[in-house]
């Protein structure tokens, strides 16, 4: 069924601006196995193969930022070290508040 007004099926302008977005095809070498497993759960969750890789890719740069940002803050004490005395009140604190088990 075409829309009249876009003379196009429903849901062809959501995907002509999903792809509009502007994607890149990227050759990727894979062996079976991996394949086999994308293959395998893609169709588990719905979606496809590609659609896996790049939530993966994703998660692989999002995994690296904060791994970026741990070591930059974990830096800034390296350099300007806490005050001993709020260690030490925040670890007495931890104490007299931690639940007992």
């Amino acid at each position: 069924m075409s829309d009249p007004i876009l003379g196009t099926s429903p849901g062809a302008h959501i995907w002509s601006t999903i792809w509009s977005v502007g994607r890149k095809e990227v050759l990727v070498q894979l062996d079976d196995e991996l394949v086999d497993r994308l293959d395998r759960l893609a169709d588990t969750q719905g979606t496809n193969r590609s659609e896996l890789l790049r939530r993966g890719a994703a998660a692989v740069l999002e995994a690296a930022e904060t791994a970026g940002a741990d070591r930059e803050l974990q830096d800034s004490y390296r350099r300007i070290p806490q005050d001993p005395a709020v260690v030490t009140v925040a670890a007495r604190l931890a104490v007299q508040t931690a639940p007992e088990w």
